[in-house]
């Protein structure tokens, strides 16, 4: 089950570029929480405990929005400095605990660490529909095993609970293949340079 984290927020009626920078100078981060019908909400999030939220893929926040009863979001959007890395502005989306939601979730290699192969990841992430508050925050393979020649496809991959994958059984996740050896005159011209020294 995902890990619900908390955040307490705060309303905002400030909008536009000047409230937001001072939002940012005094620690925290704009953010619109929108979904099932209702009217967006403005909010000002704590910067650093958000920072840190984010940090996990589809992360569940549970948000008190002035003291409030919490509501569970996940992030649909967010924007940072792209040189800073800080957050500038965070789009969270509504969900409910039993409500489906389709999500990016990362794949993960484990064991990856033999010499004489080469394992080429042709999906990063993997799109699940799966309940909110059964997110997994990402998808496992381990590789110690596998030889030369394997391919990994959706349909090998243990689903977690209730979660289903959106694309076919047969799309190829991740192929092992062997490390190519150098072509002739490669080794040649190494040593060659090293003469020249």
């Amino acid at each position: 089950m995902a890990h619900e984290i908390k955040l307490a927020a705060r309303s905002r009626s400030e909008f536009g570029k000047g409230a937001s920078r001072r939002l940012r100078r005094a620690g925290q981060v704009p953010a619109v929480v929108y979904g099932h019908g209702a009217d967006p909400v403005h909010i000002a999030l704590p910067g650093h405990d958000t920072l840190l939220a984010l940090r996990t893929a589809n992360a569940l926040l549970s948000i008190s929005v002035d003291g409030g009863a919490a509501q569970l979001a996940l992030p649909k959007q967010v924007q940072r400095d792209p040189i800073r890395g800080f957050l500038e502005h965070v789009d969270l989306i509504v969900v409910t605990r039993g409500e489906k939601v389709t999500v990016e979730v990362p794949v993960v290699l484990l064991n990856d660490d033999a010499a004489d192969r080469v394992v080429v990841i042709d999906l990063q992430t993997i799109t699940l529909e799966v309940e909110a508050t059964h997110i997994p925050s990402q998808i496992e393979i381990d590789v110690a095993d596998l030889e030369i020649g394997v391919t990994i496809t959706l349909g090998d991959l243990p689903l977690p609970e209730g979660a289903t994958f959106i694309g076919e059984d047969t799309d190829l996740v991740l192929a092992v293949s062997p490390i190519a050896a150098p072509s002739a005159g490669e080794g040649e011209g190494d040593e060659a340079a090293e003469d020249a020294e």
